[in-house]
C-alpha cells in the first residue's frame, strides 16, 4: 500500500473526528474565552492565607467541560447555535460575577443559604443591598479579573464582526487528521483524569433527600468538587428543592398539632444543646484533667443528675437537630418531617417558647451542614409556629447569648416558659471557642509522648473550650436557681481528639461505626439539673429523673422527655420513649447512623 492509500485510509477512517474537529473549529472564540473564565473564577476565589488550594483537576475538567458544549453547540443548525451561545455568556458571566463578589464581600462563594437569602429579598432590600456593597473599589477586587475579561471578550466580538477582514485558510487534510487526533487524545485524557469528580458529581445531584446530600459532602476524599460557578449554582439549587420538600410537609403539620391537657409542673423549662462535646473529656465523667469543676460541684450537691450511658443516633448536627426536634424516632416508619416538631407542642400548650442559637442564623458564609441543620428552624413560617422569642445575630462567643437573654428574651418571657440554648460549644476550631484570658491547659499539661506539639495543643484548646463550656452553662443554671426551673443539657454529638493511638481530631464520618469510633464520636455527656423549690414541688418527677440516671438511652426520644417534665398530655407522646417513665423500653435498640447497634458494640 502507498502512502498515499495509507493516509487515505486513516483519513476516512478518523473522518467522523475530523468532521468533528472541522466544526468545532467555528466556535474557537467560546472556547477560549470561556475556558479562560473558568481559569479566572478559579483563582479569583482561592484564600490569600492557602493559594495552593487551587482545585487539582482543573485543567482537565474544564478542557472537558467546555469542550463538551463547544462540540454540542457546533453540531447544532447555526441560527440555534448563536443564540444558545449569547444565552450561555450571559449565564455564565452573570453567575461568575455573583459568585465572587460573594467571594470578595463575605468570604464565601455561591451556597444554599445565599440563594435562600436572595429568594426572601424583596426589591427594597436588594436595592440597598446593591447601594452598600457595589461600591468603585469592588472594580479594583478580584471581581475585576471577571470583568476584565468580559470587557476584552466583548471588544473582541465587536471587532472581529466590524473590522477584522481576514479569515484563517482551512487547514490541509494532513494537518486536519493531526489536529483532530490531538484534539481528541486531549479530550480523552482529561476525561479519564477528572472522571472520578464526574461520578461524584452526579452521585450529589441525584439524591432525593437533604440529608443524603449532607452525608456524601462529608466523604472528603470521594466528594465532588464544585469547581466552577455553575456548579456551585446548581448545586444551591438542587439544596434548596430537597428542602422545600420537607418544609412544605413540616407546615402541613403545624395545623395537626394538638394539645390534650397541661399541668405546668415546670414553669421554666431550659434545654441547653450543645456541640461537639466527647464526654470522655469531661471531668464531670472521670476525665483527669479538671474541665468541669462547677457541674462537679453541683452533681455532689444533689441538684444536677448526670446519665451515664447518652448516646447521639447521629455524628451530623443536622442529622441530630432533626431527630430532636421532631416526634420522629430512629425506626419509625416515614421521614422525620412528617412528624410534628416539639416547640410547637408547647407554644400550643401555652408555653413562652425561645430560642437563642449561636450557630443556627442564615449567614453567607453558612456551610452545608448547618443550613441542612438549620434551614427548618430559619424557615419563617415555621418558625413563627415554633418560637414567640428569638436572637437576631451571633455572637464570637457563647457568653453573648447570655447578654441576649438578660436584655432582651428574658423581659418577654411568661408565666411558663420553655427556653432553648443553642451553644457553639467545642465546635472546630477549638482556639476560637473560648477566651485567651481563660486559658487553663497548655501542651506541656499532658504527659503523651506519642503525640506532637502540636497535637497536645490542639488537645490543650480542646480542654479549654470545654472549661469554657462549663462556665456558660452555670451562668445558665445561676439564672434560674430561685425560680421552679429544671434545665436539660445535651450536646448534638461527640468529637475525636487524639484518643487512643489515633492521630486526629473531629469526626471520621466513616461508614463503618467501630467500637472506639462510638465511644469517641456518638458517646455524650447528658445531664438534668433542677432548683430547689422545683424538687420540693415536685419530690416524685425528681426522684424518678434520679433513678433513671443509669438507663440507656438515645437523644432521638428527647420530646418525649421534655413533655413529661412540663405535664403536657398529646397524642404523639409516647411513654416507652420517655426516659423518665415507669414504661421506658430500655431495650429499645440505639442505632446509630441508621446501620450499627450501639449496645451490640459493646456487649461481652
Amino acid at each position: 500500500m502507498s502512502e498515499k492509500q495509507l493516509f487515505l485510509a486513516f483519513y476516512f477512517s478518523f473522518c467522523p473526528l475530523i468532521r468533528t474537529f472541522a466544526v468545532v473549529k467555528k466556535n474557537i472564540a467560546f472556547f477560549v474565552f470561556m475556558y479562560a473564565l473558568g481559569v479566572v473564577c478559579s483563582y479569583a476565589v482561592l484564600p490569600a492565607s492557602h493559594p495552593d488550594r487551587l482545585y487539582g483537576h482543573l485543567w482537565t475538567e474544564l478542557f472537558v467541560d467546555v469542550g463538551a458544549l463547544t462540540i454540542v453547540l457546533s453540531v447544532l443548525p447555526q441560527k440555534l447555535s448563536v443564540w444558545l451561545k449569547r444565552a450561555f455568556y450571559v449565564v455564565a458571566y452573570g453567575v461568575a460575577l455573583a459568585d465572587v463578589f460573594c467571594y470578595v464581600r463575605f468570604d464565601s462563594t455561591l451556597t444554599p443559604t445565599m440563594l435562600l437569602l436572595v429568594g426572601e429579598t424583596n426589591g427594597q432590600e436588594a436595592g440597598e443591598f446593591l447601594s452598600s456593597f457595589l461600591t468603585f473599589d469592588v472594580l479594583f477586587s478580584r471581581l475585576g479579573w471577571v470583568l476584565l475579561l468580559m470587557l476584552v471578550h466583548m471588544a473582541w466580538a465587536y471587532a472581529w464582526k466590524k473590522h477584522i477582514k481576514w479569515r484563517p485558510q482551512p487547514l490541509g487534510l494532513r494537518r486536519q487528521l493531526v489536529a483532530a487526533m490531538a484534539f481528541a487524545l486531549l479530550f480523552c485524557y482529561s476525561l479519564s483524569d477528572c472522571w472520578s469528580n464526574k461520578q461524584a458529581l452526579h452521585r450529589l445531584m441525584s439524591y432525593d433527600k437533604i440529608g443524603d446530600v449532607e452525608h456524601e459532602l462529608t466523604e472528603t476524599k470521594t466528594c465532588a468538587n464544585l469547581y466552577q460557578p455553575l456548579y456551585r449554582l446548581a448545586f444551591s439549587i438542587r439544596a434548596n428543592q430537597l428542602t422545600a420538600q420537607q418544609v412544605d410537609k413540616l407546615i402541613a403539620g403545624i395545623d395537626k398539632v394538638t394539645v390534650d391537657s397541661c399541668r405546668y409542673d415546670c414553669t421554666n423549662l431550659v434545654l441547653i444543646i450543645g456541640e461537639s462535646y466527647n464526654r470522655h473529656h469531661a471531668q464531670l465523667y472521670g476525665y483527669a484533667k479538671p474541665t468541669t469543676p462547677r457541674q462537679l460541684d453541683r452533681a455532689r450537691r444533689g441538684e444536677l443528675t448526670v446519665f451515664q450511658d447518652v448516646v447521639a443516633p447521629w455524628n451530623l448536627t443536622s442529622f441530630v437537630f432533626k431527630h430532636m426536634f421532631s416526634f420522629y424516632s430512629v425506626g419509625d416508619s416515614g421521614e422525620w418531617c412528617d412528624q410534628p416538631l416539639f416547640p410547637e407542642v408547647f407554644r400550643r400548650a401555652g408555653y413562652h417558647v425561645s430560642f437563642l442559637t449561636n450557630q443556627f442564623l442564615p449567614q453567607a458564609k453558612e456551610a452545608v451542614y448547618d443550613f441542612s441543620g438549620g434551614f427548618f428552624l430559619n424557615n419563617p413560617t415555621l418558625s413563627q409556629a415554633m418560637f414567640d422569642s428569638r436572637n437576631a445575630r451571633l455572637s464570637y462567643f457563647d457568653e453573648g447569648l447570655l447578654k441576649v437573654y438578660d436584655d432582651s428574651i428574658r423581659q418577654q418571657e411568661g408565666m411558663c416558659n420553655l427556653t432553648i440554648f443553642h451553644l457553639k460549644g467545642q465546635h472546630v476550631d477549638y482556639r476560637t471557642r473560648y477566651p485567651k484570658k481563660q486559658t487553663k491547659f497548655w501542651r506541656g499539661s499532658y504527659q503523651r509522648p506519642e503525640l506532637s506539639d502540636r497535637e497536645r495543643q490542639i488537645l490543650a484548646h480542646y480542654d479549654n473550650a470545654v472549661l469554657y463550656n462549663d462556665s456558660i452553662v452555670d451562668q445558665i443554671i445561676s439564672r434560674f436557681e430561685d425560680r421552679n426551673a429544671v434545665i436539660i443539657y445535651v450536646p448534638d454529638h461527640g468529637e475525636e481528639c487524639y484518643e487512643g493511638n489515633v492521630h486526629f481530631y473531629g469526626r471520621m464520618h466513616s461508614t463503618e461505626i467501630t467500637k472506639r469510633l462510638a465511644r469517641e464520636e456518638f458517646d455524650i455527656p447528658f445531664w438534668i439539673w433542677c432548683s430547689h423549690s422545683y424538687m420540693v414541688a415536685h419530690p416524685e418527677t425528681y426522684n424518678r429523673i434520679v433513678r433513671a440516671k443509669n438507663r440507656r438511652y438515645m437523644t432521638d426520644a428527647l420530646p418525649h422527655l421534655l413533655l413529661s417534665i412540663a405535664g403536657i398530655g398529646t397524642k404523639v407522646y409516647r411513654p416507652e420513649l420517655d426516659l423518665i417513665s415507669d414504661e421506658y423500653d430500655e431495650h429499645r435498640p440505639r442505632i446509630l447512623k441508621n446501620t450499627t447497634d450501639y449496645d451490640a458494640l459493646f456487649a461481652p
